[in-house]
């Protein structure tokens, strides 16, 4: 027998209004509620669409004030830059120039000193000479032992005189006003006697040359050679509040009683020389001795001469 034939599909019903076409649905609304549809449709639209602008005027505004910070960051940065930069420039250019203030002051203190110290090693020299000059007419041996103590001298100080040296140490100037006083005593004999307490540790302390030369031939010229029965002179070196002090000490007239006939340059030099070298770490001071003459006293910085 052949196979029952399959039953026929029932038909679906459609409610009223909805149309199938093809893959779609064509429905049909009443008027009031497809305007109502369509109205909260577009509301969405515009919610969704003011959202996002929102969205997009915040980063925007968001990328505005931070560019703007980064631009005001990059300004303060750049003038800070360049503000550091000038002010090194004028640093760095206010530095050379005192640099180079100090170096010409430096330079013209040196050579004032070095014009100084050529200006007493004449007139020592001149001194001298003239003594053995004397000597040599009234007694021509001791003439001839003083002229050999003034090349010994002069062997001893011609190396500092060639060198300009600006300091050196006060046994090198003990040594040189030694034979100095050498000469004199030749000159003077009994009239002068020396009185010499120089420590041995005080020997390689810096001092400048030449300036004990100076004092010493003060306390000659103008206290002890022009007393008749001449006197002492004692030189004494010691160390106080951190300060080398070299007095210079004579028993003779005193102040005032010799006229200066204009050619030593003797205290005002000294003066000048350590104002130059020191400023006011150098100090020399005068008071009167009792019973009669003068005391003077350098003071210096107490320093190891290298």
């Amino acid at each position: 027998p052949g196979t029952p034939a399959a039953p026929a599909a029932p038909e679906l019903s459609l409610p009223k209004g909805v149309h199938p076409s093809g893959d779609s649905v064509h429905i049909e609304l009443p008027p009031q509620i497809a305007e109502e549809l369509s109205v909260a449709i577009e509301g969405a639209v515009d919610d969704a669409a003011e959202a996002r602008v929102s969205r997009y005027h915040k980063q925007a505004s968001t990328w505005f004030t931070s560019f703007v910070w980064l631009l005001v960051l990059a300004l303060f940065g750049t003038k800070a830059l360049v503000g550091g930069k000038k002010r090194a420039e004028l640093q760095t250019r206010t530095a050379n120039a005192a640099a180079e203030r100090e170096s010409m002051q430096r330079q013209l203190s040196e050579t004032k000193m070095q014009m100084m110290q050529a200006q007493v090693e004449p007139h020592f020299l001149f001194n001298t000479l003239a003594s053995v000059e004397h000597l040599i007419e009234t007694n021509p041996p001791r003439a001839s032992a003083m002229q050999r103590s003034l090349i010994q001298y002069l062997r001893a100080v011609l190396p500092q005189m060639r060198d300009n040296i600006l300091v050196t140490n006060l046994g090198r100037e003990v040594d040189m006003v030694s034979a100095y006083l050498n000469l004199l005593k030749m000159r003077m004999e009994e009239r002068l006697t020396v009185d010499m307490q120089i420590p041995e540790g005080l020997r390689n302390a810096a001092f400048p040359p030449m300036m004990l030369q100076s004092m010493v031939e003060n306390a000659i010229k103008h206290g002890l050679e022009c007393k008749p029965e001449g006197g002492t002179l004692k030189i004494v070196a010691d160390v106080a509040d951190g300060k080398l002090r070299l007095t210079v000490t004579d028993d003779g007239v005193g102040f005032g009683v010799v006229p200066s006939n204009g050619t030593g340059l003797g205290l005002p030099t000294i003066r000048e020389r350590l104002r130059l070298l020191h400023g006011d770490a150098g100090q020399l001071h005068i008071a009167s001795n009792s019973p009669t003459g003068v005391i003077a006293m350098v003071e210096v910085p107490y320093e190891v001469s290298r």
